[in-house]
């Protein structure tokens, strides 16, 4: 389900509220109400309406991928042979079904997509490269930047 933009029907309860629940996701509604100051019940109203409309996509944990094995990052310049509208739906759905793509945006530059893609290691990321990116479809040719370290990461 797709939401049209609505960031001029927020409020400072709303962005109290979201701010909030990006530092803590797992607070009670009891903390919520009472970080934002509202009543528990128009606190629960607002935080209801906020991910009925899609301002706020879900809740989940944070992990962190080196404890998981997973602490080589990738970024993939992809260049599309096609980029007419049916191959770029292609493209994006294939993209959506590879786990180790963690982002994918569509670039405006001398490439077509950049990819962040998460591996165990430069073997994994090797064969991931070569074996999934390379084969979606209308990809012409990659380019891969590796990251040497992660200085500020939004997930973490």
């Amino acid at each position: 389900m797709e939401h049209g933009p609505i960031s001029g029907d927020l409020d400072d309860f709303d962005r109290k509220i979201i701010a909030a629940l990006i530092a803590d996701g797992r607070m009670t509604m009891t903390d919520l109400s009472g970080q934002v100051g509202l009543s528990k019940t128009p606190c629960q109203v607002r935080l209801r309406r906020l991910v009925d409309t899609g301002v706020i996509r879900g809740f989940r944990a944070t992990v962190d991928p080196a404890r998981l094995g997973l602490d080589h990052v990738a970024f993939a310049e992809v260049k599309l042979s096609d980029t007419r509208e049916k191959a770029l739906g292609e493209f994006n759905a294939a993209v959506r079904r590879v786990v180790e793509v963690e982002e994918c945006h569509m670039i405006a530059s001398s490439f077509d997509y950049l990819l962040k893609v998460r591996t165990a290691d430069i073997r994994r990321y090797r064969l991931v490269l070569g074996e999934k990116i390379s084969s979606l479809p209308h990809v012409a040719s990659t380019s891969t930047f590796v990251a040497m370290e992660t200085v500020k990461d939004r997930g973490a």
